[in-house]
């Protein structure tokens, strides 16, 4: 199980065996769930760095002419 803290990389690595292991068809219905729940938790973590990955450039790109870093306020829309 990938931990709360591991890196998008660790995590998203985590969740491909999942896939693997609930596609090969050979689970018992509360390992699928427990894989399911699982998944979904890092389906989760790494749609919310990817979000957070996408406003921070985008406040990079909005700058115009200038690469100015701005902090991420993931608050703010």
């Amino acid at each position: 199980m990938a931990s709360p803290k591991a890196s998008f990389e660790e995590a998203l690595d985590r969740l491909e065996k999942l896939v693997e292991e609930m596609e090969s068809g050979k689970l018992s219905l509360d390992k699928m769930i427990s894989c399911y729940e699982e998944g979904s938790t890092l389906v989760q973590q790494c749609g919310k760095t990817l979000n957070e990955v996408e406003q921070k450039i985008e406040k990079l790109v909005k700058k115009g002419e200038q690469m100015v870093p701005e902090p991420l306020n993931p608050d703010v829309d």
